[in-house]
């Protein structure tokens, strides 16, 4: 048999494959190298510093004013900058989360399964024992995980900034009590959780979209495009009965984190409709993935 022939053979059977049962070891074994190669480009890592420079360049603007901010003007939390620099991670956080979160999202997402396609890889590993259902698994993990260390970084970046910068003490919550710079620390890890969760959703439908092309870039395109016209509808009064079933109507609702005592229930609230999503789009994405020919 010729390689060329081989080839061909390889390529129909993957093609025609069914979503077959994955073995333990293989799921890990694509995992692991699932997180190393997404931590291993270039492309990543740019997105993160770019998410780094928020904070930053809020906390340096900040100090090289000559005036402080004023109540009111600004993203909120940017007048207590000057007094408590833990706030600079919040700001950088609620600076993010309109755009820059789920522009890099978006990126990551959209190239799960479209960029491996795009590369003509992705039959080679459906031919791996780990299967179809798992290399979708594996591929929403690594996104999610990207959604974890976006956000960490956001707000890492905007400690480090802050306490360079700025005083840092102990922390005046909206609620006026005050706690403890360790406990400072915790409510900054809390808010991080909670806008980790908040992306979760739009990761299952990167995912979704990353199912239905062989070009990562449409993929991309069309998830940044959602996450704008869900914020967007999210904004119109008229659209008052939508707003709770849009993903991103609880991304910036972390307030109740800023309390004393934390009430968790909007972190439980935007959980459960990320998770819906989460359902929804990751079933749509089996459905598409489990029943295409793979050529590429």
């Amino acid at each position: 048999m010729s390689d060329k022939t081989f080839s061909d053979s390889v390529s129909a059977s993957v093609a025609m494959a069914p979503a077959e049962t994955a073995r333990p070891g293989g799921a890990w074994a694509l995992l692991v190298s699932e997180l190393t190669v997404l931590f291993r480009r270039r492309r990543t890592w740019a997105l993160l510093l770019a998410l780094a420079a928020v904070p930053v360049l809020i906390a340096v603007a900040v100090r090289l004013s000559s005036q402080a901010p004023t109540t009111g003007r600004g993203p909120p939390f940017l007048d207590q900058v000057t007094q408590n620099g833990l706030f600079v991670a919040v700001t950088g956080l609620i600076v993010s989360i309109p755009l820059f979160l789920p522009l890099t999202v978006g990126v990551v997402a959209g190239d799960t399964i479209a960029g491996e396609a795009g590369l003509g890889t992705l039959r080679y590993l459906l031919a791996a024992p780990a299967g179809r259902v798992w290399l979708l698994v594996v591929k929403y993990i690594g996104a999610a995980v990207f959604c974890l260390a976006a956000t960490f970084t956001v707000v890492t970046a905007g400690v480090l900034a802050g306490l360079a910068l700025f005083p840092v003490g102990p922390l005046t919550l909206l609620s006026g009590d005050t706690i403890s710079l360790a406990e400072s620390f915790l409510r900054a890890v809390l808010i991080a959780g909670y806008v980790t969760v908040s992306l979760l959703g739009l990761s299952a439908i990167g995912l979704f979209f990353s199912t239905l092309t062989v070009v990562p870039v449409g993929a991309m395109a069309a998830t940044i495009v959602l996450s704008v016209v869900a914020q967007v509808l999210d904004s119109l009064p008229q659209l008052d009965w939508l707003h709770p079933w849009l993903f991103s109507h609880y991304w910036l609702d972390f307030a109740d984190l800023l309390r004393q005592p934390i009430d968790f229930t909007s972190f439980g609230t935007n959980a459960l409709l990320q998770g819906g999503y989460l359902l929804v789009f990751g079933a749509l994405a089996y459905g598409r993935f489990v029943t295409k020919d793979i050529l590429s």
